[in-house]
Order: structure tokens, then C-alpha cells, then sequence
């Protein structure tokens, strides 16, 4: 092992000998190849432990807002580098802190060591949106009678023809346009509220999603 006056010249070391991060992941939902927190470990570890540097992560609070702080350190000369990634925690639960830690990590130690992968989740996320909205424009275009039909319906308080409008599609169209407003979806958050409660329902005879 060669010896490093401080963890900046071990990383430089080790950077050199790090190789091309492979994509070992699979994302079911854009059906796409994209590198998780494993495959970028895998080519990080060994360089950076060759050159006497230890990657670790913790969890630390700053103000109110909590963080997972990378640490690489280095040893022989006890001196580190951090990168501190706020944890974006989308679900209240202990899967919704895994997958916040994990990817938060995955950042943390991408940002430190420089590797790059390719941009699975930028333009994958890019072509996979793209796609998601011309499908979403189309049965839009194709269903705008019965949208129309709904939404009067709704509007006007007549619950049984928006009912009977809605559950006359089959699932496929409506899985098509139950998308949020926010997304571009033809139906706003109050419409939408309104035909998930069970008087919208129950005006089509009681048939339930």
C-alpha cells in the first residue's frame, strides 16, 4: 500500500484505478438497466481501500432536517471528506427509510469519489416522462366525450351519469387518464376525491375500483 500524506492524495490514487460502473439493476417500472448503491460500491471499495481510505455513512441531524453523511476516511493520516444528502423520506415507514438512506448513500458516495454512472435515472426518467405524456395526450384526445360527460356530471352534482360514465371504461382506459392534475391529468384533485368516495360509486349500483 502506498503511503498518502492525507485522504485528498489517496483518493487521487484511487480514482485512477477505478473502473466503468456495470448497471446491475433493474427499474420494473421504465423497464431499464440503471447502477443501485451495490454496483457503485463495488467499484469504489476496493480502490479506495487499496489506498488505505474507508468508505462509511451516518445518519446525522442538522437543525431539524436529518441527513446521511458519507465519510471517506483515511487512516494512516486521520483525515476525511464528508457529503452530507438530505433524507427525502416519501413514506412514514421503514421502507420509505430504506430506500431514502440507500439512495441518499449511493449519492453521497458518487459525489465524493467522482464516479459517474450513466444517467440511468436522469435520461431514462426523461424518455420514460416523454413517453408517459404523449400516451397520456392521446387517451385524452380519444376519451374526451366520456371525460367531458364526467366532469359535467360531477360539476353539475348529477352523480349517476358521471358514475356511469367513468365505470363504462374498462380499466385500461381508466388506468389512461387517472393521472394527477399535476401531471397533466384531465380530472383536478377535487374531482378526483369526489369520485373516489362511495356515493360516486354507489350511483352505478355499488361497483367499487
Amino acid at each position: 500500500m502506498t503511503d498518502h500524506k492525507n485522504i485528498y492524495m489517496a483518493l487521487a490514487a484511487a480514482q485512477s484505478e477505478m473502473g466503468k460502473v456495470v448497471k446491475g439493476a433493474t427499474n420494473p417500472h421504465f423497464k431499464s438497466k440503471y447502477a443501485d448503491l451495490a454496483d457503485v460500491m463495488q467499484v469504489a471499495i476496493p480502490a479506495l481501500n487499496a489506498h488505505g481510505v474507508a468508505p462509511w455513512h451516518s445518519v446525522v441531524v442538522v437543525g431539524e432536517q436529518n441527513f446521511m453523511r458519507t465519510t471517506l476516511s483515511h487512516g494512516a493520516t486521520d483525515t476525511h471528506i464528508t457529503c452530507d444528502v438530505p433524507l427525502l423520506v416519501s413514506k412514514a415507514d421503514m421502507q420509505g427509510m430504506k430506500s431514502a438512506t440507500t439512495y441518499a448513500k449511493r449519492i453521497g458516495i458518487e459525489s465524493l469519489t467522482g464516479i459517474a454512472p450513466d444517467d440511468d435515472d436522469g435520461n431514462g426518467a426523461a424518455k420514460s416522462s416523454a413517453a408517459s405524456n404523449e400516451a397520456l395526450r392521446i387517451a385524452t384526445k380519444a376519451l374526451a366525450g366520456t371525460i367531458k360527460a364526467i366532469k359535467q356530471g360531477l360539476s353539475s352534482g348529477d352523480f349517476s351519469t358521471a358514475s356511469e360514465a367513468w365505470f363504462e371504461l374498462t380499466d385500461e382506459e381508466k388506468a389512461s387518464i387517472w393521472v394527477a392534475p399535476t401531471k397533466g391529468g384531465p380530472f383536478t384533485t377535487q374531482e378526483r376525491e369526489t369520485m373516489k368516495t362511495p356515493e360516486f360509486r354507489l350511483a352505478k349500483g355499488g361497483e367499487s375500483e
